[in-house]
């Protein structure tokens, strides 16, 4: 008799609409999960502002849970210079919200530097609650990077 665990596939969706009146997310790359690493499987998205008919920024969603999530987040964004104050990056995130949901997922983590009141803000518009400023770990990727606290933030799905 095997023992073994048959490991399945995450499914990607590839075809999926992402888009609102001021944005479409349009898919650039999509990553398999790393348990070495501790990543999850991953979308990256170009933000497409509809009225530019331009690329206005880049977002991602990843998909799970573990403990690096809680401190980078299963959303990530950001928006170039020129774009911003146009709240892309809230759009972005309602929309990465539908995806998460295809995936059955129950909340989102969404994290941001202390320093960072625009994200912040985002964090806030897009109904996600507040937990706490956390100290980074310093065997985290985003530590050796350079970073060291994040706001942390949790959107429920249900």
């Amino acid at each position: 008799m095997s023992c073994f665990v048959k490991k399945t596939r995450f499914r990607f969706y590839r075809r999926m609409r992402l888009r609102d009146r001021k944005v479409a997310l349009l898919l650039r790359e999509v990553f398999d999960a790393n348990d070495e690493l501790g990543h999850v499987p991953s979308y990256l998205f170009d933000i497409y502002s509809v009225e530019d008919k331009t690329v206005a920024g880049r977002c991602d969603l990843r998909v799970g849970y573990n403990d690096k999530l809680y401190y980078a987040g299963n959303i990530g964004y950001t928006v170039f210079e020129q774009f911003r104050g146009r709240r892309f990056a809230l759009s972005a995130c309602f929309l990465l919200q539908k995806l998460a949901l295809r995936h059955g997922m129950r909340e989102l983590i969404v994290t941001c530097n202390p320093e960072n009141a625009a994200s912040k803000r985002i964090c806030e518009l897009f109904g996600a609650e507040y937990v706490k400023m956390v100290d980074l770990p310093e065997d985290h990727e985003l530590f050796l990077l350079g970073e060291r606290r994040k706001l942390v933030f949790i959107k429920r799905l249900y």
